[in-house]
């Protein structure tokens, strides 16, 4: 079996590239992001407070986030029974995501599911800690970064094109804190893994990310 790991900061074009090299090599795609962001949402839900550990560590057991693929191979995330996929891409799931991702208790209830996947399939997973810390002993890591300001433009484009209102300043700043976030946390923290492939999109294409990415796996092979 193939493991590949693609990790970076937010909004750094981690799922659009991801999901486009697993159907070009025949992988299963693996949103790792997607499924925090399923926990997310049912605290927001529930109106839970992201820093309140000893409550969110209760709820882990009441939660059950699954996957499935539809006809077109597209993944979907259930929560309890209940497709989430168009619901957990809002930003205020996404900051939530980015805080509640950091409790322990948080990031074993998924761990185990998501090394399992990649033990029965190749896989292609992305995220914050795939090849740190989910897949250590993936067949390749990829860091996958862009400037700060490249990342806002591409966030906000993304959410204009869905006619949401948003303020571009705003979004630059709330990935910074981001990022900020995610390399310091105590548990599994963003952080390029010393056998990972440095990527920069920032002055790159789409297809251009894609074809070093699949030339860097075809190496491997």
């Amino acid at each position: 079996m193939y493991s590949i790991a693609i990790d970076g900061p937010a909004g750094a074009g981690k799922s659009t590239i991801a999901k486009a090299v697993a159907k070009e090599i025949g992988f299963i795609y693996v949103d790792t992001g997607a499924m925090y962001r399923a926990l997310a949402l049912y605290f927001l839900r529930e109106g839970v407070d992201g820093h309140d550990r000893e409550r969110i560590a209760a709820a882990c057991p009441d939660i059950s986030v699954t996957i499935d693929y539809d006809e077109d191979g597209g993944q979907q995330i259930f929560l309890n029974g209940e497709n989430v996929t168009s619901l957990i891409r809002e930003e205020e799931v996404g900051k939530m995501a980015s805080t509640t991702s950091a409790i322990p208790e948080v990031r074993a209830a998924l761990l185990e599911l998501q090394r399992g996947m990649a033990r029965s399939a190749n896989v292609l997973m992305d995220g914050r800690d795939i090849g740190t810390n989910v897949l250590p002993d993936a067949s390749l890591k990829i860091y996958l970064t862009a400037s700060d300001d490249v990342r806002a433009k591409r966030r906000y484009d993304e959410l204009t094109a869905k006619g949401i209102a948003c303020d571009y300043d705003q979004i630059r700043e709330d990935i910074i804190a981001r990022d900020k976030q995610d390399m310091e946390r105590e548990i599994a923290p963003l952080r390029q893994a010393e056998d990972a492939v440095l990527v920069d999109s920032s002055e790159l294409s789409i297809e251009q990310v894609i074809d070093k990415v699949i030339a860097e796996f075809e190496k491997i092979k």
